[in-house]
């Protein structure tokens, strides 16, 4: 299926690795001119080469979301190639802290680096799809925004608050022809998860090989009814369809990838 990308730029955040770089990937196969944002350069510049190497168009912008400064710096640097159609606002953090361990200063901080943060690049983009009367914004959510636990309140608290302002944005950019929607993906299988959960198996009798420790883990930390984690693959799918004019219909919705894992009528 022809999504119709190409010809489309697209500023995909926290793209030098994971989720982000799949998604950036997965862009420029589809033919958009991809431009990489990353805090290191040589991480950034090395997707960037990838990209090229397979094909397709990227460039890159470096820059720390959590300042007005950097956030100038990435807008800058995204414009020089052209006007920028689709954000995917996928830079984020996720520390682990319990509620005795997250202290306000953590929850501040958290809260600039993944909610502040987008709406930095919201601002500096949005001026300019309104000329065009045409745009995408894609926050990368979460179903814990939804169904949170008792454990990561700040980093659940974050996702809620991108979940929300996506709705917000959609309706201030009623008529616009621009559309804002949220992908929010279950657990997905990037390389920190699996060293992650492989470090935990010995001690949890998850088994040796990474099957065995993945079935477990879907049974027993992220339940859901495929009985696997996610694929970074999987998450660019959903974001890629968000981006084109098959889905100019769609607009304050959160798609959610997660197997099953949040289930309900919302």
């Amino acid at each position: 299926m022809d999504l119709h990308l190409t010809g489309k730029r697209a500023l995909v955040t926290g793209a030098s690795s994971g989720l982000g770089e799949a998604i950036a990937k997965a862009m420029a196969a589809e033919g958009a001119d991809v431009v990489v944002h990353g805090r290191d350069r040589a991480r950034a510049e090395a997707v960037a080469a990838a990209v090229r190497a397979a094909g397709g168009t990227a460039g890159t912008a470096i820059g720390d979301l959590t300042t007005d400064a950097g956030a100038d710096a990435t807008a800058e640097a995204a414009l020089a190639g052209g006007p920028v159609d689709i954000l995917v606002n996928n830079a984020g953090v996720y520390p682990s802290r319990t509620w005795d361990e997250a202290t306000a200063d953590d929850w501040r901080d958290l809260y600039e680096t993944n909610v502040i943060s987008v709406v930095r690049m919201i601002k500096r983009l949005l001026p300019a799809m309104r000329g065009r009367g045409w745009g995408r914004f894609i926050q990368i959510g979460g179903g814990l925004a939804l169904q949170p636990g008792a454990d990561l309140p700040d980093y659940n608290a974050s996702l809620a608050a991108r979940h929300n302002l996506t709705v917000s944005l959609a309706r201030e950019l009623k008529g616009s022809g621009i559309t804002s929607n949220t992908v929010a993906p279950g657990a997905i299988l990037v390389d920190t998860a699996q060293r992650h959960f492989t470090g935990l198996a010995a001690a949890r009798g998850w088994g040796e090989t990474w099957e065995e420790i993945e079935r477990k883990v879907a049974e027993e930390v992220v339940p859901n009814d495929i009985g696997r984690m996610g694929r970074p693959e999987e998450i660019a799918a959903a974001v890629l369809y968000l981006s084109g004019p098959l889905a100019d219909y769609v607009t304050g919705t959160t798609l959610r990838v997660d197997g099953g894992t949040v289930l309900g009528v919302h």
